[in-house]
């Protein structure tokens, strides 16, 4: 079989090796639909053993847990590949949908800007996403890990060699007749969107499949706790507390932080853009702020490529510093992505993988050096453990 390209990153002076050679996925196969066994209806019982049937018993016939977040998903939702789009994250930006992405990536791009990549399980039912910009190729290395369709609009010639691999599956608003410019934003740069029916003739257009490729169906990508035992890290002697999570130092412009809001138990997320007034990140498209279950933090080696300020990040890894923060608490995690299309994992210091909450999880990706603060104290990578 023929071995992956590998994608070169170009810096000024030296040349760093991201992409990872794997075997492709040539053969295009179903996915073999999740079947739930219908269960004998239990007489009352108390202690463990009912709360772990319970925990298995679906809400409605038809019902799976979501690879993506591990709630309540329909089969059909479960077993189609997702979507993930790029989305501007500037004062000029008109964001519609983002709310409802299950994982969101934030990563700096040139200028100290960042953009966002939503990965969207659910995609079944958008008049309006976006709005959708162009690619930075280290995207698409947390895309592909999904088995995603990657959604931009053109980019810089950084990303030709990613994007024109033959097992990269993307929709590119350059040459799509599929998005639209909405006259409602007030720019004339941040106003491309997407929709359900124009990907779907996208994908048919270009030939890509709905279903999952193979080994993508049965892969285990976050390891979740069950809902009637949540992660609350108590388990950790040196779990801190984090009420307030304050990325403002990492992302200069976005000025991004997240309050933990103990009656729901999430992370609710507020920027100050500069420019604005600070306050809550809401979608525009039904008013609600974002908030996340889950946060993930990765500290990445990176290096600037050129005097434009374009970057390059090391996708691959092993062993790097990274945080994990729920339920009011967070604690030191180290994380791994072996190839291209390994998924991303955090592990304890004590080597055991993390489990996750049942919900949607945030994921910045920190600049080796950088800090940000958790309540009161500063933290780095030099000073994580």
């Amino acid at each position: 079989m023929k071995k992956l390209q590998v994608l070169i990153l170009v810096a000024l002076t030296s040349a760093l090796l991201f992409g990872c050679g794997k075997e492709p996925k040539e053969v295009m196969e179903p996915v073999v639909d999740q079947v739930i066994d219908d269960k004998p209806e239990e007489t009352e019982q108390s202690g463990t053993a009912g709360e772990e049937a319970d925990e298995d018993v679906p809400p409605a016939e038809g019902m799976v847990r979501s690879r993506v977040t591990n709630e309540w998903v329909t089969e059909e939702v479960n077993n189609t590949r997702p979507i993930t789009v790029m989305i501007p994250n500037t004062k000029t930006a008109a964001q519609y949908g983002i709310s409802q992405a299950d994982v969101l990536y934030e990563c700096n791009v040139e200028g100290s800007i960042t953009r966002l990549m939503g990965l969207f399980q659910d995609w079944s039912n958008f008049d309006r996403l976006g709005n959708v910009r162009s690619c930075r190729d280290y995207y698409v290395y947390w895309s592909f890990e999904w088995d995603a369709f990657y959604i931009h609009y053109g980019g810089p010639f950084y990303i030709d060699e990613v994007i024109n691999r033959y097992d990269t599956q993307d929709i590119d608003g350059l040459s799509s007749s599929n998005f639209w410019r909405a006259k409602d934003t007030g720019s004339s740069t941040d106003n491309a969107y997407v929709y359900t029916e124009g990907i779907k003739a996208d994908i048919k257009k270009l030939g890509y499949s709905l279903e999952y490729r193979t080994g993508y169906a049965d892969e285990q990508h976050y390891l979740f706790a069950k809902e009637s035992e949540p992660n609350t890290l108590d388990q950790y002697s040196n779990a801190i507390t984090a009420n307030k999570v304050d990325m403002s130092s990492t992302y200069p412009v976005t000025k991004c932080y997240f309050v933990y809001n103990s009656d729901t138990g999430l992370y609710d997320r507020y920027q100050c853009l500069s420019g604005t007034s600070d306050g809550p990140h809401v979608d525009k498209a039904n008013g609600e702020q974002l908030s996340f279950k889950n946060i993930l933090i990765q500290n990445t080696y990176f290096e600037v490529r050129d005097q434009k300020g374009y970057l390059a990040f090391q996708c691959i890894d092993s062993t790097r510093d990274g945080w994990f923060f729920t339920n009011g608490k967070g604690i030191h995690v180290t994380w791994s992505k072996t190839s291209d299309y390994a998924a991303t994992r955090y592990y304890d210091d004590l080597g055991n993988e993390i489990e996750l909450n049942t919900g949607k999880t945030m994921v910045c990706i920190v600049e080796d050096g950088d800090s940000f603060i958790v309540d009161d104290e500063k933290i780095t990578s030099a000073t994580a453990k």
